[in-house]
């Protein structure tokens, strides 16, 4: 029998209402044995003493419900977004303040690329932080004049390219896609905005998408997970699973070793072609659940709507936007959306739709609430995912269907300034991400990142719940806000439920999975404008130990 490891702590904080707080952890094998006083602990049979976290604090490991796999792979291409970052090799890459610091930054790398024919691929872009100077084709010609110039903007949901790149695309005035912006004269401007206009940029990037997923992607993927203290994370949306191969990609990369738990959610709609019908895919999807593992999970699918709030693409009801700018961009139709949902629900897949604007909530209710009433189903909790415009109404039919909202906690920080004064208005600003609002109703909610569209780190998520600053340092709306154990409950056990995992992780409990994230301070008790800033050691995942190669700050006690 595998021996009893028990690791004490300063402070053991375990989201179990019936035992909230400890002294140790004991572990056996890959589960949680007890959860106690360390002298209890060491009374069982052969129990050994591991004091390496002595001096650090232990909370149940992070639950990210909505990030993408394909942010391990971004770094390989040029950041150009204003904030810093930093990558999950540890490298901090500072922030371009300015459209002149995004063609510097474009510039050199465009010296370094050795291919004269090759394309320079950049992400992070938003041109909403640079009102009145639209990054274009124009601009981009500066970088290169013969190299196709391919950027991803922030939100995933538009490029950008240089007039070389729309030539070797095929792209100019005759072009009639949907969301190919042009300007008066009917020229295009090198911004092709949704799926269906993006696609045609994808020549440039076959070989090497942005967002690929590939064994250095993963790897890089998990350690960003050690790095945040996220022991669970998801990649809402592949592409991969209808094809053997690429199932088998994420079955030989996310082994025992692999440093989190990985759940990964087929894109059934709104992202272009499939493979496979509906039908066959819903099949595909309940016969992979039988290749799961406690590493890997399969068997769920994403259904996107819309774009994005800061993009002018998500579907917002009246009045619309503040400047009264168009509507935005169905991802799919009503119609292929209700028979996408209809489809995988009746054959038992947990449903995840992507709804930013509270149009797409208003539909994504109304579908939910015809399906539900036609093929009853205890206990889907099929999730609105982003839920950013959800109104109150619309709360209190969530609860009353079943539904979960993961909230995008993280715009507040990253688009505040920019929802009150541009996009919707301060008054539906203070209702965006409404997390107060969802619990007073009673819907189960989780807080994340959509990393790489923000970066992953539940910590940062969670104070920006609890204190709805923005980048200015306003509040964005008081009396959203969360209480810290809220917060804390909806990056643990609140992303648990909503992946209907919340009976093997989201808390330290006996006979769960011993994933444990270690903390240089409690998030309880430090201010709340300082959670973000708490030092992650590192995990545990199923009783193996992960370290962080982000660098710690000189901490006394802590290993």
């Amino acid at each position: 029998m595998e021996p009893t490891i028990v690791y004490p702590a300063r402070l053991v904080r375990t989201m179990d209402p019936a035992n909230p707080t400890a002294e140790a952890v004991a572990v056996r094998g890959d589960r949680i044995r007890a959860v106690g006083q360390t002298r209890m602990l060491m009374e069982y049979t052969g129990a050994v003493l591991d004091e390496r976290y002595a001096g650090a604090v232990l909370v149940p490991g992070f639950v990210e419900a909505h990030s993408h796999a394909g942010s391990g792979n971004v770094w390989a291409s040029t950041y150009v977004g204003l904030v810093d970052r930093t990558a999950p090799d540890g490298r901090r890459w500072p922030g371009c303040r300015s459209i002149e610091d995004i063609i510097a930054r474009l510039c050199a790398a465009e010296t370094e690329l050795k291919d004269p024919e090759a394309p320079l691929l950049a992400w992070g872009l938003d041109p909403i932080y640079f009102p009145g100077e639209r990054l274009s084709a124009t601009a981009l010609d500066r970088v290169s004049a013969t190299r196709p110039v391919h950027i991803t903007h922030s939100s995933g949901h538009v490029v950008t390219l240089n007039s070389a790149a729309m030539r070797a695309c095929g792209i100019d005035t005759s072009t009639t896609v949907t969301g190919v912006a042009k300007d008066e004269a009917g020229q295009p401007t090198g911004e092709l905005q949704e799926f269906a206009a993006m696609a045609l940029g994808a020549p440039l990037v076959e070989g090497a998408p942005l967002m690929g997923v590939n064994p250095a992607a993963l790897a890089a993927f998990g350690q960003d997970g050690v790095n945040t203290g996220t022991t669970t994370l998801t990649d809402l949306g592949s592409r991969l699973l209808m094809d053997d191969a690429g199932v088998e990609l994420f079955r030989t990369q996310v082994t025992d070793a692999f440093p989190a738990r990985l759940n990964v959610f087929h894109f059934g709609v709104g992202v272009g072609k499939v493979a496979l019908s509906l039908s066959e895919a819903a099949q595909r999807l309940v016969k992979l659940r039988g290749l799961s593992t406690d590493k890997l999970r399969f068997g769920n699918v994403k259904l996107m709507l819309d774009g994005s709030i800061q993009g002018f693409t998500a579907r917002l009801l009246e009045p619309g936007y503040y400047g009264d700018q168009p509507n935005g961009i169905w991802a799919v139709s009503p119609e292929e959306f209700r028979e996408a949902f209809e489809t995988f629900h009746k054959a038992g897949v947990l449903v995840h739709v992507h709804c930013n604007g509270d149009q797409t909530t208003q539909l994504f209710l109304d579908t939910l609430e015809a399906i539900l009433t036609a093929h009853p189903r205890p206990d889907h909790r099929h999730t609105c995912t982003h839920s950013q415009m959800s109104t109150t109404a619309q709360y209190k039919r969530m609860a009353t269907l079943g539904a979960c909202a993961n909230i995008f906690a993280n715009h507040i920080w990253a688009w505040g300034d920019q929802h009150m004064d541009i996009t919707v208005g301060p008054d539906r600003a203070a209702r965006m991400n409404a997390a107060a609002t969802a619990l007073r109703h009673g819907v189960p909610i989780a807080l994340h990142s959509d990393t790489p569209v923000t970066p992953l780190g539940p910590l940062h998520t969670m104070k920006h719940a609890v204190t709805r600053l923005t980048v200015s340092g306003r509040v964005m709306g008081e009396a959203e806000r969360i209480g810290a154990q809220q917060a804390l409950e909806a990056i643990t056990l609140g992303g648990a439920y909503m992946l209907k995992m919340d009976h093997e992780i989201g808390s330290l409990e006996a006979g769960k999975f011993a994933d444990m994230a270690v903390l240089a301070e409690d998030p309880l008790e430090v201010p709340a404008a300082e959670i973000g800033t708490i030092h992650v050691y590192g995990t545990v995942v199923g009783g193996r130990h992960h370290t962080s190669n982000v660098q710690a700050p000189a901490v006394a006690g802590a290993r």
